[in-house]
């Protein structure tokens, strides 16, 4: 048992280390269960013998980068024998690991509590909040009150002039972002940042089938397991809301006829977001029919319910092999195979959580316009309007957004004015959530904590103009210092965002249901052509086989040393 010090809430000091966990007794004692941590000692210090082997041997993060972004010729080698399952394997089961399965604090029990575990309207948090009673608001380090928000965004986030990403990422991968994590971080508005209103903790396509039966009835055919669409000039579109009666926020001055329904409500915003929606609209349908044609006793529910099984399917193989690898910059060949972790002890199932959602927050991806075509969009032009998508079509925004380059999220202040109060809106959430200091994440996810604000950020202008602000290293909250810590070498961001990002994806990802032995199997997807659905999808064949002609399709911007012009293969269906 030990003491704090005064009357103050010595917990409030962060004393256990290495995952260890501080339990208050009386005014001033505490103790530190440092159970299963691999440490021992008052405050979980001393590091049992395997322990002292493991980390004497274990290779530094930056390490671990270097050897996957460099030697390409033998990651070639590499990634056409067993080694690349061996290191899928490793990549999975240690990043998976870092996440705590079950959940267990949420943002009103800084304790285990079966609250924590069953109430899925609340995201989990990784680390408890800071408790209340503490001298200063990130505990006892910094000063007593922390930087104006607003002050904050601008000096630090807002950007001056556009930094495009160097690995030459692009708005097809924005938007894609953004499509595809509106299906879980869906913060509640009335009840508060701490919650969600999404009833599934994962990808369940929520974004594609809504989030609640009565809008999925809404949005559902009901006649060969389709969904309801609209033709357009020969072509298939969402349906309209008139037609539907699903709930979409549009604004008044939007035309009635204009205003497209989805599974998410808030699509209609970007006209990126709708044309994700409606490639997978097309892709549900097609898939329908492949499966009515093989099952002609099927009725229409279980059309629907196996097509949705196939393109959660294909939705985790598509984030990993192409959304995933692209983000590493890995040579390492990403593998989705979900019967790698067969035989290893792991649990399928996921509860998002507050800082995965605040993480996520990538809007300096977003350009200063937008340009399609010939022409140049503002955000005033670009923002709900409804009737891009059905103006140029699916392949000429796809072909589009391939081409334009996306913003570096770390490193730089490099947010554009439009949506800088997302930044400030974060930053005022995390103080209300009171999330650990961005140290506190880095130590909690096997990361050195800073010792300076010029370690983070590389330079010495900002980091002295930091220090004035919060005091010290210890005091920085988590969301301005993912953005604020140097990128990694010719990376779109530093590494926390790697380190602490990856584990919370891929345990989300491989975590799913589908992904277990029960379910990983061919009668799932309803026999060999489903299932070869699900393993052989890749971005390129999702776009290609729901369009007329196939545009230009990447996560990158062309090589402008290479002739990108060419006529594009268009992928086969059975492949």
């Amino acid at each position: 048992m030990q003491y704090g010090y005064g009357q103050l809430n010595p917990c409030c000091y962060f004393p256990c280390q290495h995952k260890g966990v501080c339990v208050r007794f009386g005014l001033n004692r505490y103790q530190c269960d440092c159970t299963q941590t691999g440490y021992y000692g008052s405050n979980c210090t001393v590091p049992e013998l395997w322990t002292r082997i493991r980390e004497a041997l274990r290779p530094s993060p930056s390490f671990y980068h270097f050897i996957l972004t460099h030697g390409r010729c033998i990651w070639n080698i590499i990634n056409s024998t067993f080694l690349r399952d061996v290191l899928m394997r490793l990549v999975l089961t240690v990043r998976a690991n870092l996440i705590p399965s079950p959940p267990t604090y949420n943002s009103e029990h800084g304790y285990i509590s079966w609250e924590s575990y069953a109430n899925l309207s609340f995201y989990t948090r990784v680390l408890a909040p800071v408790p209340e009673d503490c001298p200063t608001p990130m505990g006892f380090k910094g000063n007593k009150q922390l930087p104006d928000p607003e002050l904050l965004a601008r000096r630090f986030l807002l950007r001056n002039e556009f930094v495009p990403d160097p690995q030459g990422t692009n708005l097809l991968f924005a938007f894609f972002a953004q499509h595809f994590t509106h299906q879980f971080f869906k913060t509640s508005g009335k009840m508060g940042p701490g919650f969600t209103k999404a009833l599934g903790h994962g990808v369940d396509l929520g974004h594609i089938y809504g989030d609640n039966l009565e809008r999925q009835y809404q949005l559902r055919l009901f006649k060969d397991g389709k969904l309801k669409f609209q033709m357009v000039d020969g072509e298939m579109y969402p349906p309209s809301v008139a037609e539907t009666q699903v709930s979409m926020k549009y604004p008044a001055n939007v035309p009635e006829a204009q205003q497209m329904a989805v599974g998410q409500e808030v699509f209609g915003l970007l006209p990126g977001l709708m044309m994700y929606a409606t490639i997978w609209l097309r892709e549900h349908n097609r898939v329908c029919d492949i499966l009515r044609d093989e099952h002609p006793t099927w009725n229409d529910e279980q059309l629907f319910q196996t097509t949705r099984l196939i393109l959660i399917g294909e939705t985790i193989k598509i984030v990993i092999e192409d959304y995933v690898q692209h983000l590493s910059g890995y040579f390492l060949k990403l593998k989705f195979d979900p019967e790698l972790l067969f035989g290893i002890q792991f649990q399928y199932q996921n509860h998002i959580s507050v800082e995965f959602n605040h993480l996520y927050h990538w809007h300096p991806l977003m350009p200063d316009s937008f340009v399609v075509g010939q022409e140049e969009y503002s955000y005033e032009q670009f923002v709900f309007n409804t009737s891009m998508l059905l103006d140029y079509g699916v392949e000429a925004l796809v072909d589009a957004f391939s081409r334009q380059r996306a913003g570096q999220i770390g490193g730089v202040g490099n947010i554009n004015h439009h949506v800088l109060h997302v930044a400030v809106s974060t930053i005022k959430e995390s103080r209300e959530l009171r999330l650990q200091s961005f140290n506190e994440y880095r130590k909690r996810f096997g990361l050195k904590p800073y010792t300076s604000f010029q370690e983070l950020t590389g330079e010495k202008q900002k980091s002295a103009e930091l220090e004035e602000l919060y005091g010290d290293i210890d005091a920085l909250e988590f969301y301005p210092g993912l953005l604020l810590e140097k990128s990694l070498p010719d990376s779109i961001f530093g590494e926390s965002m790697v380190e602490i990002g990856a584990p919370f994806s891929l345990k989300g990802l491989l975590g799913n249901p589908i992904c277990s032995p029960e379910y990983w199997k061919p009668s799932t997807f309803g026999g060999e052509t489903g299932f070869n659905i699900v393993k052989t999808a890749t971005l390129q064949k999702l776009i290609c086989l729901n369009v007329k002609t196939c545009p230009y399709v990447s996560f990158r911007v062309p090589d402008p040393h290479q002739e990108d012009n060419q006529k594009v293969k268009r992928p086969s269906a059975e492949l």
